[in-house]
């Protein structure tokens, strides 16, 4: 049987409420080899965020020169340091910044960028090079090598859809939209048929049904909920501090917010999507700062690519290289790699600075306890970050 439909049949990956057949049960005991208390969670912004309008190098006079459209002023960015500001909107994040929670890292992405977002994507969530088509994404491969015996919460996409970076060779994530409705009917013995095809369905089935228990045992276990706008991102971080304030055995959460492909009117269009990350990821951090869990947890906030350097008019084309956002973990809040180099670019492209696989590296060494060789990440690890 083929898993991604077996899984989409048992809401693996999907979502709400669930009937499985009750000849099933699930195996008991499985734990996670990392002896590490941390966990990471990423925030992907599909569609290619423009970093240079989000941490912006207003002190650079090509900066207004090449974007005389869509260009922020000095004196409308915020939190400037060494020729850097945020965009208006992130009030939050430059609160973040200035509480010495937040690394930011320039020019992140990899030799021969890709400009395809569908294939974009697959390189960040593969961790493969832009030559290399990889079944497993990179989280996956971690987790296949972590767990012991199958854990199907160790990884938790709150989304709609499946994400490849979890995807790994046992099923050890499950994709949920909302989480108050993941709940199965099941409770039965579960025994191994000697059939293939039927004892890896089993197998998958037996493990929603011990990820629907532990999902609604850490819920209650979290107690009340604390207040977040009512955006759709800000739900999708409520649940997954709920999670994680319930102890789940989560090591990966990750979720996405679409809609920064800003080729057309992009003042506007970007500055309610950065509003919207903005307030989520601030009531987050509060949230879990309040719980004592912020130098636990490893918020990463990433893009597919960046956006063109000169703007079209009215917004921007796909690019390459942009910022990407680490908050609490420890990290050192710094402000790492050069400032973006518009004089120097490369058919009208920023040039990438940091590779986001030393990143990937250095989050497994230094938070998970991980060598990323294991998973085919040959990167050192940046230094700098923890």
């Amino acid at each position: 049987m083929n898993r991604r439909n077996f899984l989409t049949l048992t809401g693996t990956a999907s979502s709400g409420a669930m009937l499985l057949p009750n000849f099933l049960k699930a195996a008991a005991n499985r734990t996670v080899n990392s002896n590490s208390g941390n966990a990471l969670v990423f925030l992907q912004l599909d569609g290619g965020n423009d970093g240079l309008n989000t941490y912006v190098p207003f002190a650079d006079p090509l900066y207004q020169a090449l974007r005389p459209s869509i260009g922020l002023s000095a004196d409308d960015v915020i939190n400037k340091n060494k020729g850097m500001g945020f965009h208006p909107a992130l009030t939050g994040l430059a609160a973040i910044q200035q509480a010495g929670d937040m690394t930011i890292l320039q020019n992140v992405g990899y030799p021969e960028p890709v400009k395809s977002h569908f294939r974009s994507q697959e390189i960040w969530q593969t961790g493969s090079t832009s030559s290399e088509y990889l079944r497993n994404g990179w989280l996956g491969r971690y987790l296949d090598i972590e767990c012991n015996d199958v854990i199907p919460t160790a990884g938790m996409n709150v989304d709609r859809i499946d994400n490849l970076a979890l995807k790994g060779s046992e099923p050890n994530s499950i994709t949920v939209r909302n989480v108050n409705r993941f709940k199965t009917k099941l409770d039965t013995d579960f025994e191994l048929s000697g059939h293939p095809s039927l004892d890896f369905a089993r197998t998958i089935a037996a493990g929603t049904q011990d990820g629907s228990k532990e999902i609604q045992k850490a819920l209650k276990k979290a107690g009340a909920e604390s207040h977040y706008p009512k955006s759709g991102l800000a739900v999708q971080l409520k649940w997954i501090a709920q999670l994680i304030k319930g102890q789940l055995d989560s090591k990966v959460y990750y979720t996405s917010l679409a809609g920064f492909d800003t080729h057309n009117n992009q003042l506007g269009s970007h500055n309610r999507k950065l509003t919207e990350v903005n307030d989520a990821l601030y009531a987050f951090y509060n949230d879990l700062k309040a719980a004592g869990l912020m130098d636990q947890i490893t918020l990463i906030i990433f893009s597919e690519f960046g956006r063109r350097v000169a703007d079209n008019g009215s917004g921007t084309d796909h690019g390459t290289a942009a910022p990407v956002f680490i908050i609490g973990g420890g990290n050192r809040g710094r402000v790492l790699g050069k400032n973006p180099d518009l004089a120097n670019l490369e058919d009208g492209d920023l040039i990438y600075n940091i590779d986001f696989r030393s990143v990937y590296a250095s989050l497994l060494k230094d938070k998970l306890s991980f060598d990323p060789s294991l998973i085919g990440i040959k990167n050192s690890a940046y230094f700098g970050i923890f």
